[in-house]
């Protein structure tokens, strides 16, 4: 069947269709401007508010489903997103094995990139396209059975699908691990891609495996390449993860830091995931977090379309202030979910650190 959603755009895969790409860019030459970036919001949360199924894969919806995926992508690329995450955040041959779909990752993640290219190669600005790199959901040795070697060829298979249908940046995100971060880093460098970096500090103001905010910049040392950016993203409320922002720009005060935080604090109402931010709120949030020194700002699970408008005219207005207190983010979007003690004696820790430079 032809894919409607790309009619009337131009792509690798379907050659005499004329499109304009004056306007694309890299994520380095956007980080250039000096500018806030916006980051677009959720994949799998919009995706289950248009019929994804619980249990499904969401990247078998860039073959099934290609013009819900280019919808989404054209409501964040319309809400005023510079960046926007492919639909491949599970799209490693470990996780699709969950699926029996591990022979078709190339396939899946080179798809993924296609549809988002053509969403952001509409508009006459530029949209860097990052494709998104989840973690594998397996141990590393000598906890797990994930080596090094598995780890890499993996990751870097989905990236070379990324990258050969037309993202710009791989953006490895809600890393726990040190190995799986430096495993999937080493892929994209292998691959010829530039990455940003990202972790989730969702378990007491740490990664799950134990790793601090400000520790995130030192994971790459004596790679062949550093990340353009190192980002927070997800968790377990916008608060808490502003702190990690706050860590992070304590410790690298040069480095390119990003916020991609869930749409406030997620509870359940029956079996379904609900999140308590409002449009409000997240613009609040935006303009925290660019005064925490946060170069992007987006937005993680719950986070929809409109929730990224309200970020965008919030960062379009906004005028730079002071480095917030904990106080102000807990005045302004609500309270933490981790201990407050425990995250402030975290900051305090990393701010005795001695201070590092960016790559």
């Amino acid at each position: 069947m032809v894919n409607a959603a790309l009619d009337t755009v131009d792509h690798p895969c379907r050659p005499g269709v004329t499109k304009d790409t004056d306007m694309r860019t890299s994520l380095a030459d956007l980080l250039a401007t000096g500018r806030v970036l916006l980051a677009d919001g959720a994949t799998g949360t919009n995706y289950f508010d248009r019929g994804l199924e619980a249990g499904m894969a969401p990247e078998i919806w860039n073959l099934e489903q290609p013009d819900e995926v280019v919808a989404l992508h054209r409501a964040f690329v319309a809400a005023g997103a510079d960046v926007i995450l492919t639909n491949t955040f599970g799209c490693n041959r470990q996780r699709l094995r969950l699926h029996d779909l591990h022979e078709r990752a190339y396939e899946l993640a080179r798809r993924a990139a296609e549809l988002a290219r053509a969403a952001a190669d509409e508009v006459d600005r530029a949209v860097v396209v990052a494709g998104s790199v989840g973690p594998t959901g397996e141990l590393f040795e000598p906890l797990g059975a994930l080596t090094h070697e598995v780890a890499v060829a993996a990751f870097r298979e989905q990236i070379e699908g990324l990258r050969d249908g037309g993202a710009d940046v791989a953006w490895i995100e809600t890393m726990s691990a040190v190995e799986e971060l430096r495993a999937a880093a080493t892929a994209a460098i292998e691959a010829g891609m530039p990455y940003v970096a990202t972790a989730s500090f969702d378990t007491a103001g740490r990664t799950m495996m134990g790793m601090m905010p400000g520790a995130l910049a030192d994971v790459f040392d004596g790679l062949a390449e550093a990340p353009l950016a190192f980002v927070a993203n997800c968790g377990v409320g916008a608060s808490d993860l502003l702190v990690s922002v706050l860590a992070m720009t304590d410790r690298t005060p040069e480095a390119a830091v990003a916020a991609k935080g869930n749409c406030g604090v997620p509870h359940f109402v029956g079996s379904e995931a609900v999140y308590s931010g409002t449009p409000e709120l997240m613009g609040s949030y935006a303009v925290l977090a660019a005064d925490a020194g946060a170069r992007i700002v987006g937005g993680c699970c719950g986070t929809a379309p409109e929730h990224v408008a309200a970020m965008r005219a919030a960062l379009d207005a906004r005028v730079p202030g002071d480095r917030p207190s904990v106080d102000a983010i807990v005045e302004r979007i609500g309270p933490f979910v981790n201990p407050l003690p425990s995250t402030n004696e975290g900051r305090e820790r990393e701010r005795r650190r001695p201070a590092r430079r960016a790559g």
